[in-house]
């Protein structure tokens, strides 16, 4: 029997000397809300069900996503605290993508509600989960008692919890990225103040891997504002980690960009085709993309809008008005079913509706088509 290598009995990864205890201030991290994973049929699996988990939660680009605070009340923040979120979502629009958001004083008419209940950690659900809560229910929390009222820190934590309502999910549970933690410290770790965790809630916000069809590409970017940073002592493997702990650059970050540009490109004049009453146009793309159709009804009346061919789709159906400004009307998610995504809605002459496609798959490149009549 061959002796086992240094540094492992009965596979078990032996940490190396202790680092010394690292002085610096706890931070609180970030929970996920409503992560249970969705479950398929038989009749979806492989490339099917891998393509669909990557591109559920994200939005379809083109959205208008509005915000609003809390303003009275637990969830109340003051200024400095919201000013920190205007610069987050201004980082990311900074970006070129071609996602816009909007704030908001009413809370009815935004999709991303922000409370700064303390005490409560940062948390946000993940994409379009979000448009299952209520009005009155926060989307998105950042904790004061965390000191992100000033500071690059602040508007960083504001980024990571805006990256998770674009769709984004924790880079350090990326299974690409090789960590071995010491679990028992870990535990330990998060169970003290200010986080508080429980064991369970320590597993799956970090040890936890999560499924390989959910990450962004086959690498690994410990600097993503995704990553959490972490103290040495908690990751065994790379070694360089143990001694020195894991610290993200800070901002947004190549690859984060890279994504975000990749999920919510740039809108072009190609992104305003109008599409003619009673054609099929196919679709003509991969995975992923996209296409935005403009329709000009001519006559008041009910039109259906469908999708035709062995695809998993999601169609999202907006009014724009004369000033340019849009409003969402209807949408239906096709994914997973046995069926195709079809809209029946009254549109009124005179007006100008965008449909928005994303695919998440189809079983022949090209073979997908919409049309409305």
């Amino acid at each position: 029997m061959p002796a086992k290598s240094q540094g492992q009995i009965q596979d078990k990864v032996i940490p190396p000397q202790r680092p010394k205890e690292e002085k610096t201030r706890a931070r609180r991290f970030c929970t996920i809300r409503d992560t249970t994973p969705r479950e398929f049929g038989p009749a979806v699996a492989g490339e099917r069900a891998r393509l669909i988990r990557m591109n559920e939660e994200k939005w379809v680009n083109g959205t208008l996503l509005r915000y609003a605070f809390f303003d009275a009340g637990p969830f109340s923040g003051g200024n400095p605290l919201k000013s920190q979120v205007r610069q987050a979502f201004q980082r990311w629009h900074g970006l070129g993508i071609g996602l816009r958001f909007e704030e908001v004083p009413d809370r009815a008419q935004a999709q991303v509600r922000i409370g700064f209940l303390s005490g409560d950690g940062h948390w946000s659900y993940i994409g379009r989960r979000i448009l299952r809560e209520g009005v009155d229910d926060r989307t998105l929390n950042l904790d004061p008692s965390d000191a992100i009222d000033s500071g690059e820190y602040g508007v960083d934590v504001a980024c990571h919890e805006i990256g998770h309502t674009l769709g984004f999910p924790h880079e350090h549970q990326n299974p690409n990225a090789g960590i071995v933690w010491d679990e028992e410290a870990v535990y330990r770790a998060l169970a003290a103040p200010p986080n508080r965790w429980s064991r369970e809630e320590t597993y799956y916000n970090i040890i936890r891997k999560i499924a390989a069809d959910e990450v962004q590409g086959s690498a690994w970017d410990p600097d993503s504002i995704m990553h959490y940073p972490f103290e040495p002592g908690l990751i065994l493997r790379p070694e360089t980690y143990f001694q020195n702990g894991l610290r993200p650059q800070g901002g947004l970050s190549a690859r984060d960009k890279t994504w975000a540009k990749t999920f919510y490109p740039a809108l072009t004049a190609a992104d305003q085709a109008v599409l003619p009453l009673a054609t099929a146009q196919p679709l003509s793309i991969q995975p992923g993309q996209q296409r935005n159709f403009l329709l000009r009804p001519n006559v008041t009346r009910y039109y259906e809008m469908r999708t035709f061919g062995a695809s998993d789709t999601v169609m999202v159906l907006f009014e724009r008005d004369a000033q340019g400004h849009e409003a969402y009307v209807t949408a239906d998610d096709d994914s997973g079913e046995e069926r195709n995504a079809l809209i029946r809605q009254r549109l009124h002459a005179g007006r100008e509706y965008i449909l928005r496609l994303r695919l998440y798959y189809a079983s022949a490149a090209g073979a997908t088509r919409v049309m409305w009549w």
